[in-house]
């Protein structure tokens, strides 16, 4: 089930499904855009028992602004007993959590459904 979405700044689109806040990022997330996207993520991740998506499906170019909104988005969720998962199938974006640790902490999914648990990991059979 969605909801109507609402996009706060030009580089990010909060929306809800399936009882998760998805925070769609787009665009290039650098410094600038950071410090545009910050108080609305603040707004979305602080709440008790938050179920947040982070979604870099729409993005351009992602440097290390964007990985510590990433960072601060997990650790405000977590500590408010959430849960938050990140969507992300962009080759330099993967490679970048992956170098610095962050990929272990919170795992990439390619796809929102996957990231739901909606549908199989890609490469697992569904039957026999």
């Amino acid at each position: 089930m969605r909801q109507e979405s609402a996009s706060p700044t030009r580089h990010l689109r909060v929306r809800h499904h399936r009882g998760h806040t998805v925070l769609e990022f787009r665009g290039e997330i650098d410094i600038a855009s950071a410090a545009e996207i910050a108080p609305h993520l603040d707004r979305e991740t602080v709440r008790h028992g938050a179920r947040v998506v982070l979604d870099l499906g729409g993005i351009e170019f992602f440097d290390c602004s964007g990985l510590r909104l990433l960072c601060r988005a997990r650790s405000q969720v977590l500590d408010r007993g959430g849960q938050v998962r990140l969507v992300c199938d962009h080759p330099l974006t993967l490679r970048m959590l992956r170098i610095t640790g962050l990929a272990r902490l919170l795992p990439p999914w390619p796809t929102l459904d996957q990231a739901l648990g909606l549908s199989p990991p890609a490469g697992r059979r569904t039957g026999r």
